[in-house]
């Protein structure tokens, strides 16, 4: 029997209104298959596991520590003064990632005004992620990178998914995928379907969200689903994260798990 993809719970998203350890059986509870948050590492990754475990949820993916959060910064990588530094985070990585089961893990790149970039910085970012495909590549780890658009992450480095899988490339390694945001696509202005069969070979993760607003799939302009029909046509059978602002309470706002267009996943995916 065909069935829907399954849906990801972003933690730093939704159910915000309880403990972060307790969105985990809240995301179970209502309908969700996995969680994520890019994160976790304040809690310790015996009791995450034990947790998920608890759940029966899967963590789908988590990212390399992404620098002074306080200080606006969205990852490191880029930065040749801070090699170490990445590849301390990387260890880090690896090690939570192998103890609770996930199998991908994003490395930022990290914000950067136009005006200050010079060569270095993508060649440094290109050496990291390849250094870090090497480092995930013996335990079963993707290593996957994330455009983030302009309109809501100014001077992001990596904005657009062509650019993105231009690094990719150019890193050279079977074990590095991208992670296709569909706000962000629809906030660079650009074409979603058509993204989608351009990089369907790379995306190894979905974020969903409506656009404007990020709020609920179904709350703005975008069809998910003719959206969710590319992706299944395309090939992909990952999850989709649900990585969206609720308009208003979480739960209050997850009827579009049931909405027509919902539905009719069941009738375009095996």
């Amino acid at each position: 029997m065909a069935k829907a993809f399954l849906l990801s719970a972003h933690m730093g998203y939704l159910f915000t209104d309880i403990p972060f350890a307790d969105r985990i059986a809240a995301a179970r509870d209502h309908g969700f298959a996995a969680v994520e948050h890019p994160a976790p590492y304040d809690i310790p990754a015996s009791r995450m596991a034990g947790l998920l475990d608890a759940a029966g949820l899967r963590y789908s993916q988590f990212g390399v520590r992404s620098g002074n959060a306080s200080r606006g910064e969205k990852g490191i990588g880029i930065f040749a003064d801070r090699r170490d530094e990445f590849r301390a985070d990387l260890a880090e990585a690896l090690d939570y990632a192998e103890t609770i089961g996930v199998r991908m893990v994003h490395a930022m790149s990290g914000i950067l005004p136009l005006s200050q970039r010079r060569t270095e910085h993508r060649d440094c970012y290109v050496e990291n992620l390849r250094l870090a495909a090497h480092a995930a590549a013996s335990r079963g780890i993707t290593i996957i990178v994330e455009p983030m658009s302009a309109m809501a992450v100014p001077d992001y480095f990596v904005d657009t998914p062509q650019l993105a899988a231009d690094i990719i490339a150019e890193a050279g390694a079977r074990n590095i995928g991208l992670l296709l945001d569909i706000f962000h696509t629809a906030a660079a202005g650009l074409d979603i379907h058509e993204t989608i069969r351009n990089h369907a070979a790379l995306i190894r993760h979905v974020h969903i969200a409506d656009f404007p607003g990020r709020h609920e799939p179904g709350s703005a302009g975008l069809d998910y689903a003719a959206i969710t029909a590319t992706l299944a046509e395309c090939g992909y059978r990952g999850v989709l994260g649900c990585e969206y602002a609720p308009a208003g309470n979480t739960i209050a706002g997850l009827g579009w798990m049931n909405a027509t267009w919902a539905d009719r996943l069941k009738e375009t995916t095996q």
